[in-house]
């Protein structure tokens, strides 16, 4: 299949997407000069969380790969819509819900009459977000990378050194643990107590989702394709979720305006789903040798990234830079091994 069939949606939400960011400056500014700037300002999210997404993608195509069908369907066209509409809209109002304890409906008036407003609340729950998914996806690294199992390395002398530490028993959880103690002592007093609290949700997170997966996968044969895929589901969820949060908080350094961040993001995320089903589809992880590894190593920095971040600003052209670095050189490393390989 060519590229224009696995990317034609995406390109329709684009086009879609676009048009309504025009006329939302119109009706925000009533200038022409207005309106273009907002079509500007959504053209610039949406390449931000495509290149903050890449690696997701890879997880996910990796994950799915491991799906029935069925649940592997169920989660391309109802998994994606909570990933656009949960994280990108529904997260940040639940956010300024509950940091200002106000209603739903306050909420969203707050965010189409006072922006400012709204954004300040949303900085404010930054450091929380920010260790939360800081934790989360560096116990999804770890458990790439520390597992006796794991038979291919890419960066052979760093890999192989963690697959060795896989016989020993919660040796990612005690990593991730020093870490967020590292970063708890750094943090002035009345912000270390918040720092910890929401990285330790973060670690719950991913052991509960994990052992639900394995608790699911460990049904009798009858009943392991159907729960399999339960537990998978809800593991690629989460992990989605967690990849957002850069993206979500990103997007008020640009912006304000909440309307203008869902649709910018939820054109970024439609380019997400057409990634994976072109990387599931025409099998790109098994043809790429190291690809899987780069966005691994790609998550491994965004969590240092997510951490920092509670301490200091980094901007998210250093993340998604820096994402799509290991991305890119895990690729040329594939491909000069496939051709060292066809030579031999």
């Amino acid at each position: 299949m060519s590229l224009f069939h696995y990317f034609r949606w995406a390109f329709a939400v684009t086009v879609l997407g676009l048009l309504l960011t025009l006329w939302l400056g119109w009706v925000y500014s009533g200038t022409l000069g207005g309106a273009l700037s907002f079509f500007m300002i959504g053209l610039v999210l949406a390449i931000l969380e495509i290149s903050l997404s890449f690696d997701n993608a890879i997880v996910n195509a990796n994950k799915l790969q491991t799906m029935t069908p069925v649940w592997r369907q169920r989660f391309l066209t109802w998994g994606i819509l909570i990933a656009v509409f949960g994280m990108r809209i529904i997260f940040p109002l639940l956010i300024v819900v509950i940091a200002a304890g106000i209603g739903p409906i306050e909420a969203v008036r707050l965010a189409a009459r006072e922006p400012a407003e709204y954004a300040r609340i949303i900085g404010d729950a930054h450091l929380s977000i920010a260790a939360f998914g800081g934790a989360f996806l560096m116990m999804v690294a770890l458990s790439y990378f520390v597992d006796e199992g794991k038979d291919v390395d890419w960066i052979a002398a760093l890999e192989r050194n963690m697959r060795r530490f896989g016989s020993i028993r919660g040796m990612e959880i005690a990593f991730v643990l020093t870490v967020m103690l590292c970063f708890a002592v750094a943090l002035p007093e009345l912000e270390a107590g918040q720092f910890m609290f929401a990285a330790a949700a973060g670690l719950l997170t991913f052991l509960v989702v994990d052992m639900l997966g394995h608790v699911l996968d460990k049904s009798d044969a009858a009943d392991t394709v159907a729960k399999g895929g339960i537990g998978a589901f809800l593991y690629l969820e989460v992990l989605d979720a967690s990849f957002s949060f850069d993206g979500v908080i990103g997007a008020f350094a640009l912006t304000q305006n909440l309307f203008l961040i869902a649709i910018g993001l939820g054109i970024g995320a439609m380019y997400v789903r057409s990634m994976t089903i072109m990387l599931v589809e025409r099998q790109t992880l098994a043809e790429f040798r190291y690809l899987e590894h780069g966005a691994f190593w790609s998550i491994l920095v965004l969590s240092v990234i997510m951490f920092l971040q509670t301490i200091w600003h980094i901007p998210e052209l250093i993340t998604g830079s820096l994402g799509a670095g290991f991305i890119l050189m895990a690729f040329i490393s594939s491909v000069l091994y496939r051709r060292a390989e066809r030579d031999a």
